[in-house]
């Protein structure tokens, strides 16, 4: 039986911190997108009132849901918190989106589509079709290059490892341990696609265009970089040992050939 708050299969989590100017059109568009999904946003307690606009969306749609946090504590606690939220549920799909308009909703019937043949689906900026726009290229390099730096150390057969738009099948959040997970900032897109390569899942990537934020601050921090090259060494370490470079149990991923729109 499906439970009273989940009209979908597909939960897009959105965690939030001052993103009242952005996360009414997100909102909006995601609800519009033929994939018919419901949409959770996890608020840090934002003090511009995000969480009480979502709230009153949350009033009169019953595809939104709202989780509170006490404090701003992080992305990687703020998906826990909220993928946690969709298991419980029942989903069998879980989507991450950022709130700040930087990932299209136009790209998640396709996103979606691909997981008949993956576990993890990645929009990815760095495979035919994929992009970024309004980028400086000193952004872009450190993007482009990070991803090259993880992909050499850990053997992570994708091209954005790093890229938080994506798509779990539910099992794969059961399998590598959602809770356990420690990644703070942003090293959390980095340590759950690596664990899902080194379970043996099967990763794909579907070509995505990323648009530079227009509204709000970034919260990507020195630190928050810090977090992810330290810990990309220690999995790098901790790398399985195969003849290929990858997991024995692992497939290759599969980039999805179809054209971002």
């Amino acid at each position: 039986m499906t439970p009273p708050d989940r009209t979908s299969d597909t939960l897009v989590v959105t965690p939030t911190y001052n993103e009242r100017e952005s996360l009414p059109r997100l909102a909006e568009r995601v609800l519009a997108s033929p994939a018919g999904v419901d949409l959770l946003v996890v608020d840090d307690s934002s003090p511009d009132g995000t969480g009480e606009w979502a709230d009153d969306l949350a009033a009169r749609e019953p595809r939104v849901h709202v989780l509170h946090r006490p404090e701003k504590a992080g992305l990687g606690a703020a998906y826990r918190a909220g993928l946690g939220w969709g298991l419980e549920r029942g989903y069998p799909l879980l989507v991450e989106m950022d709130a700040d308009l930087s990932h299209d909703p136009v790209h998640l019937p396709e996103m979606l589509a691909a997981t008949r043949d993956a576990d993890l689906v990645i929009g990815s900026r760095y495979v035919p079709g994929g992009g970024t726009v309004n980028w400086p290229w000193h952004r872009r390099m450190l993007s482009s290059g990070g991803n090259v730096y993880v992909q050499a150390l850990t053997g992570v057969p994708v091209h954005d490892a790093t890229s938080g738009y994506r798509v779990f099948r539910a099992a794969v959040l059961d399998a590598i341990g959602l809770a356990d997970l420690d990644s703070e900032g942003y090293s959390f897109q980095l340590e759950t696609v690596v664990a899902a390569h080194r379970a043996g899942f099967v990763l794909a990537e579907v070509p995505i265009s990323f648009v530079e934020r227009t509204v709000g601050a970034s919260k990507i921090s020195r630190s928050i970089v810090a977090e992810a090259m330290v810990k990309v060494v220690g999995w790098g370490i901790q790398r399985p040992r195969h003849p290929d470079g990858l997991h024995p149990r692992s497939v290759r991923a599969r980039q999805a050939d179809q054209p971002a729109r």
